[in-house]
């Protein structure tokens, strides 16, 4: 029988909350709030972050919820427990997304340890790569991570395919940018140079003056016509990198979840290699598009990521809001 203390239970679940929040999400909009009773730790969905136009339907905060759930799993793993996840537990509340408790007593294998040393120091990239390729051996090794999960990572090899995934994501920034609403949605998570937010992307998170890749994968503009960004990396980097592609067989909430799990596990295995990853969801955020996409090149799959995967020298540091954001602990009586 397992035995741990109060403090045991409150040091291990906060730091799950702490690696958690160190979460890619769209926009670093940080979409998730956790509540603490007792061992169970609740993982939900801050619907008040959610990207109403670009997202309406939920599927980015979703993914973005579950890599935080990987982080979680990753710590209590790490620190020696084996997590007990229950995804959805309740239809009455959807806002619910996981509950966590800590389990049996484990011991952490190296490829835990080594991932749960990542999740502070993956970084997004917003840029194009050195030429340096990613080795195929590491490329499979990370469709082996999302296999793990259930979730399909195709890495494109096709030129031609490669060539319609980079003319789809130039069309939809371009329709993007033509509406000014969305434009305003977008450009409310940027954050001007010495901002003190501790949320959406700092100026120093993407170039100044990008480069095009060939093909050219189109970037989101959040500097909107103003002299922001980082001179760091962007002269150099005009590699595509490897493109890749996350897919799950259906498109449920529970889906949505899996693969932001699956996502996360990928990103930090590559993470641990130096192989950054830069995210081109445009085109998934429009409807047609999207299903095109799913017909015409991926087997029915559905998309729920597009990424180019790749090396750079870019080392800017990420931003977070802190634990006390986003923590609720219930108090005994």
């Amino acid at each position: 029988m397992n035995t741990r203390t109060t403090e045991e239970v409150a040091s291990t679940i906060r730091a799950a909350v702490q690696a958690a929040v160190w979460a890619p999400s769209v926009h670093n909009t940080q979409p998730w709030s956790f509540a603490v009773d007792g061992e169970e730790l609740a993982l939900r969905a801050d619907s008040d972050r959610k990207l109403r136009l670009s997202d309406a339907m939920g599927r980015e905060m979703l993914i973005s919820c579950g890599a935080a759930l990987m982080n979680i799993r990753l710590t209590l793993r790490a620190l020696g427990w084996e997590p007990q996840v229950r995804v959805l537990p309740d239809p009455d509340r959807p806002a619910l997304l996981a509950t966590v408790r800590m389990g049996e007593a484990v011991t952490a294998d190296e490829h835990t340890r080594m991932l749960h040393a990542e999740i502070e120091r993956r970084r997004t990239h917003r840029a194009g790569f050195t030429e340096l390729p990613v080795p195929d051996r590491l490329v499979e090794a990370l469709v082996s991570q999302a296999g793990a999960e259930g979730v399909r990572l195709t890495p494109v090899r096709s030129e031609a395919a490669v060539r319609v995934l980079a003319a789809l994501t130039c069309a939809a920034q371009d329709v993007q940018a033509q509406d000014r609403l969305f434009t305003l949605e977008m450009i409310s998570w940027a954050q001007p140079p010495d901002s003190s937010r501790k949320e959406g992307v700092p100026a120093r998170g993407y170039p100044r003056e990008p480069r095009p890749t060939h093909p050219h994968f189109a970037q989101r503009d959040y500097a909107h016509g103003h002299p922001w960004g980082s001179d760091t990396d962007q002269f150099n980097a005009t590699s595509t990198g490897t493109v890749a592609v996350l897919t799950t067989s259906a498109d449920t909430r529970e889906d949505w979840i899996t693969a932001g799990q699956a996502l996360q596990r990928v990103l930090l295995h590559a993470s641990a290699y130096d192989v950054h990853a830069a995210f081109h969801t445009q085109a998934l955020e429009t409807f047609h598009l999207r299903e095109f996409l799913r017909q015409e090149l991926l087997s029915g799959e559905h998309p729920q990521t597009i990424m180019r995967l790749g090396y750079t020298s870019d080392d800017s540091e990420g931003v977070r809001r802190p634990v006390t954001d986003v923590l609720q602990e219930r108090r005994p009586n």
